[in-house]
């Protein structure tokens, strides 16, 4: 097999995993750009409820999905991806035939309930090699994106056609879709990634959730996905309230979105080739900060809109892209999985939080305050990531090994520490497996193989 590319198997994999988790994804996002002026015509409406009903999701997702990842090392990754799927297509049907608020709501944490995000990934990470196993989680995380802007766009469509049980009916195809490739099209696991790859270890949680390093990007997330669920509480009534006809308000968002890609562009270039990744990435979280207390401070008029969303947007998908890849370079050896758990519950809780916050702000104090509350929490984000460390550039790598004896083991991960770029070795006697992380310029792969098979 090729080392220097996807195999047909990591190929079919990576595309099917990836659409699985785009339909799901775009499924849940769709409620996004509409419900705030839909969700008016439920009985029961209140902002509070309003903003239940766009985080519920959120909080069952951030209990069950390293539980589900779990699960899907002990029954197996398919068994449990299907559960949750026929779980979150219920939630879809639940919420399509309540024309309350609190039956909305119920479907939303039912619709979370089905936490498949880690199973999938899992997954992905059984049916890949570790050298391109990057490639695989980077074309997932590719479809994810393009699943939030296919929602920002699809989601007032859909809703102007149909109403809002329609768009829970799409929701619910969409699942069953997600459900047929799942048994159809993804390939069984013809290997298994070690655990530490995968699936977060519950004796390692704790003192994960306790380091500085990743505490700083978990609280990170999670205040971005808190700023992005509470304003679009209040967002799309903005747009309609600026001239813009709820059927239209995807003119809107795809060219937004579109050029905040675009624009996110120099901030990359700028954190890579000129070696400025921390620096750039403080300097999205202040426009962010900035496009959120402008959107409190100015008058909204049509354009003045569509450039904040501009700058919301584009400070928000380089750091959405940004955060996982600096997430894998500082996570300790051997632990990927149990990081990645940890970061990805912070994420939806940060979208349950910032209902719920919202809900009340705009109960309290109207909807334009929430505007001025995320951009100074965005702010302290800001104080705190300025101090993180520099980045390390690094590569983790994962070799099986034959050692046995624990003796041995120790000399050998010693002896491995020693050698040049290795930054930190980790060896797991119990499942055969050496969790490596080098700087690449430095290292030589041959001197750590012979080190390995003496």
């Amino acid at each position: 097999m090729s080392t220097t590319g996807l195999n047909s198997i990591e190929k079919k994999a990576a595309f099917s995993l990836a659409a699985v988790f785009g339909l799901r994804m775009l499924g849940l996002f769709m409620i996004l750009p509409v419900f705030a002026i839909y969700g008016e015509q439920l009985i029961g409406f209140s902002p509070i409820w309003i903003g239940l009903a766009i985080g519920a999701y959120g909080l069952t997702q951030a209990m069950l999905q390293i539980p589900m990842g779990i699960l899907s090392d002990k029954y197996g990754r398919k068994p449990i991806i299907l559960i949750g799927l026929v779980i979150f297509f219920l939630g879809s049907v639940v919420a399509a035939m309540s024309d309350t608020i609190y039956g909305v709501v119920f479907g939303r944490a039912l619709q979370g309930t089905g936490a498949i995000a880690s199973a999938v990934l899992a997954l992905a990470a059984d049916l890949s090699r570790e050298e391109q196993r990057p490639k695989v989680m980077a074309t997932i995380g590719m479809f994810i994106g393009l699943s939030f802007t296919l929602a920002m766009v699809f989601g007032p469509i859909v809703a102007q056609a149909f109403g809002l049980s329609g768009l829970f009916w799409f929701t619910a195809i969409l699942t069953i879709l997600a459900m047929v490739m799942i048994q159809f099209m993804v390939p069984n696991s013809v290997n298994k990634a070690p655990k530490g790859d995968s699936v977060a270890l519950p004796e390692q949680l704790s003192k994960l959730i306790r380091n500085p390093e990743l505490s700083r990007l978990n609280w990170g997330v999670f205040i971005l996905h808190m700023a992005l669920t509470a304003c679009f509480i209040t967002l799309p009534k903005q747009f309609v309230a600026s001239g813009l006809a709820l059927e239209q308000h995807w003119q809107l968002y795809l060219p937004a979105l579109l050029g905040s890609f675009f624009l996110m562009v120099p901030f990359m270039i700028i954190a890579i080739k000129k070696q400025k990744e921390k620096q750039m990435f403080s300097a999205a979280i202040l426009l962010l900060a900035a496009a959120l207390l402008l959107l409190w401070y100015l008058p909204l008029g049509f354009w003045t809109l569509v450039l904040l969303v501009v700058m919301f947007f584009t400070a928000f998908n380089y750091l959405e892209a940004t955060m996982p890849s600096i997430l894998s370079r500082i996570a300790p050896a051997g632990v990927k999985g149990s990081v990645m758990g940890i970061y990805s519950s912070s994420q939806f809780l940060g979208a349950f939080t910032g209902g719920i916050i919202g809900g009340i702000i705009a109960s309290q104090f109207g909807e334009q305050a929430i505007f001025l509350v995320m951009s100074l929490i965005t702010l302290l984000w800001f104080f705190g990531a300025i101090s993180m460390k520099p980045l390390q550039k690094s590569k983790s790598y994962t070799f099986t090994t034959s050692i046995d004896c624990e003796e041995k083991a120790n000399e050998v991960a010693e002896k491995l520490i020693e050698l040049p770029g290795v930054i930190e070795a980790i060896l797991v006697q119990e499942e055969s497996v050496v969790y490596l992380k080098v700087d690449e310029k430095v290292v030589n792969l041959a001197d750590i193989k012979a080190a390995l098979n003496p």
